[in-house]
């Protein structure tokens, strides 16, 4: 059943995720949709927290993103910046919390070790290959960073560049406006 977004004709975005050799790159596309008719270009999906070492991107509605953002913000700060235990005390927040639950979007945080993948259904997932995509051009970028992750020697930023280009050729709910932020271990 298509949610209330998918019948407004509210389209996503692409965010992909990437770690590899200490770096990671988490970027997203600028593009915002509504139906057929473009909204806006340059829009900022991907964010900097916690003392510059969490990378945060969403995609779905943007207030509901940036109210799961401030709980997650609120996560990290109670639990010192461990990413894993700030991720799975926002889920279970979030499928508690009456208010939180109606939330329509999902997010992918990232700090130097660790990317992880948040949803409403509860879900914090850890990808195999360290590359993980959302959005309408997810899955488009997330093939090309995989393709690229094994079959060349570009670094994570790199890849995520490539793989988000590649997405907002494919995607139409995509553009090539990119925000890429990266973080790499001590």
């Amino acid at each position: 059943m298509p949610t209330k977004r998918e019948q407004a004709g509210w389209h996503s975005t692409t965010i992909l995720a990437v770690r590899r050799n200490g770096l990671t790159a988490l970027g997203g596309d600028g593009q915002v949709t509504l139906d057929k008719i473009l909204i806006k270009q340059g829009a900022r999906k991907v964010r900097r927290i916690y003392k510059d070492q969490v990378l945060t991107g969403f995609a779905g509605a943007t207030a509901d993103a940036f109210a799961l953002l401030d709980h997650f913000e609120a996560k990290l700060e109670e639990n010192g910046g461990n990413l894993q235990r700030a991720s799975v005390e926002l889920a279970k927040l979030w499928r508690t919390d009456r208010m939180l639950r109606r939330l329509e979007a999902m997010m992918v945080v990232a700090d130097a070790s660790k990317i992880l993948l948040l949803s409403g259904t509860g879900d914090v997932i850890e990808p195999d290959d360290d590359v993980i995509g959302i959005g309408s051009g997810g899955a488009y970028a997330q093939a090309a960073a995989l393709a690229l992750h094994r079959h060349s020697d570009l670094d994570a930023e790199a890849i995520v560049r490539e793989s988000l280009a590649i997405s907002g050729q494919i995607c139409i709910y995509s553009n090539t406006h990119l925000t890429v932020e990266t973080v790499s271990a001590p």
